[in-house]
């Protein structure tokens, strides 16, 4: 039985039509909290934490992992409401690629060029763009401090070619030229908990965070179970989830676990 709080048939629905959709409050502000006061104060993600400078000079910090550890975030990336959204949209079983996390100085934060997932995931041996990824606002998200912002329906365009953008990989620019000529470009604001699943070929891209506010964001990627990657390598996973019951997150709340630094890595491109 699905988790009550996965997304119903019409949200699936709008996940195909548009190559995203948005779910709101998925996590509580106690959740929330905790993901942010580990962001704050974990000194294992200080370690891990790698920037990506954007075309202009500016950068946004990252850190990524290939592990589902015993923490609020591996928590989160196998709990039912996330897991069962994202089988749902997928049409099947998932399995857990990376999780990361962005984040975004007050008036330093760098922006993040229009790009598709799928875009490199596909070198790492995916064969299939049978891949998504469910990203939740950890603060406000606003146009002033970077939101995401996506191109309606260009999931359906398919792969296109990228290439180096600043310190960044990017889509072929006249294809994303031509494509906002056709399809809507969205700014997807999110409050702190709300939760955007997006197909792996969505065009998507940040703005700088112009703001005084940091904008951080936690994100977690899946595969659909029968599209194992055919390469193998630090960064091509494909692992089990045992999903997490959605009532379980309370018990990190009480015992918040800190991140245990395994599966970190720095890729020569990560987005968002």
């Amino acid at each position: 039985m699905p988790s009550p709080q996965a997304l119903c048939p019409a949200e699936v629905a709008a996940f195909h039509s548009d190559g995203y959709v948005l779910r709101k409050a998925l996590f509580d502000t106690d959740e929330v909290a905790l993901m942010n006061d580990v962001i704050r104060n974990d000194p294992t993600i200080r370690e891990a934490t790698y920037s990506r400078k954007d075309s202009s000079g500016a950068s946004t910090d990252l850190a990524l992992w290939f592990t589902l550890g015993d923490d609020i975030f591996g928590a989160a990336a196998r709990s039912e409401r996330i897991v069962d959204s994202i089988e749902a949209v997928l049409g099947g079983p998932a399995s857990f690629y990376h999780s990361k996390l962005t984040l975004k100085k007050p008036r330093v934060g760098g922006a993040w060029e229009w790009h598709q997932d799928y875009g490199y995931w596909q070198k790492s041996g995916f064969l299939y763009p049978h891949m998504a990824s469910a990203f939740i606002a950890v603060d406000a998200s606003t146009r002033t401090n970077g939101c995401l912002q996506v191109i309606r329906g260009s999931h359906l365009l398919g792969r296109i070619e990228h290439g180096t953008v600043g310190g960044q990989t990017g889509a072929d620019l006249e294809a994303v030229d031509q494509a906002l000529k056709v399809l809507d470009h969205v700014h997807i604001e999110m409050d702190p908990g709300d939760a955007l699943f997006f197909h792996c070929n969505t065009l998507h891209a940040s703005g700088r965070n112009d703001s005084e506010h940091s904008r951080n964001v936690f994100l977690s990627c899946y595969n659909r179970a029968d599209n194992a990657p055919y390469k193998s390598g630090p960064n091509i996973r494909h692992t089990d989830i045992t999903k997490l019951p959605d009532a379980m997150l309370v018990q990190y709340r009480e015992k918040p676990v800190r991140l245990t630094g395994a599966g970190f890595y720095k890729p020569d491109f990560a987005g968002s």
